[in-house]
């Protein structure tokens, strides 16, 4: 990428369960810039999102922070990510001085990526 263009785009499609047990399609678009592992999320410009490297295989590990807030998220294709991947997710929050870390239980299946 030449300098002065425009960052390129990554758009992230997923099905989300929400707490009524209902599967919701959601989009996200984030501009990335070359050189930085710093993303900006389209239609949230007070949020930021920092990529983290992982071992772990179909995952991604994340620090989302905006007004009042940071949170790491740890997402993987599995249902049930391997336990290394969990343990190398809590090792890398805690050395970023998270304090809390909340497992969201996994009681129905996961829901379809619904094709548009």
């Amino acid at each position: 990428m030449a300098v002065g263009s425009e960052p390129t785009q990554l758009q992230l499609h997923a099905t989300i369960r929400t707490k009524n047990g209902s599967c919701v399609p959601r989009e996200w678009i984030y501009h990335l810039t070359e050189g930085s592992t710093d993303l900006r999320t389209e239609g949230r410009p007070d949020m930021r999102t920092k990529l983290f490297s992982s071992s772990c295989p179909g995952g991604i590990m994340l620090k989302e922070t905006g007004q009042g807030y940071q949170r790491f998220l740890l997402y993987n294709r599995l249902p049930h990510p391997p336990e290394k991947c969990v343990e190398e997710f809590q090792s890398l929050t805690s050395c970023l001085d998270s304090k809390a870390f909340l497992l969201t239980p996994r009681k129905q299946e996961a829901c379809k990526l619904s094709s548009d």
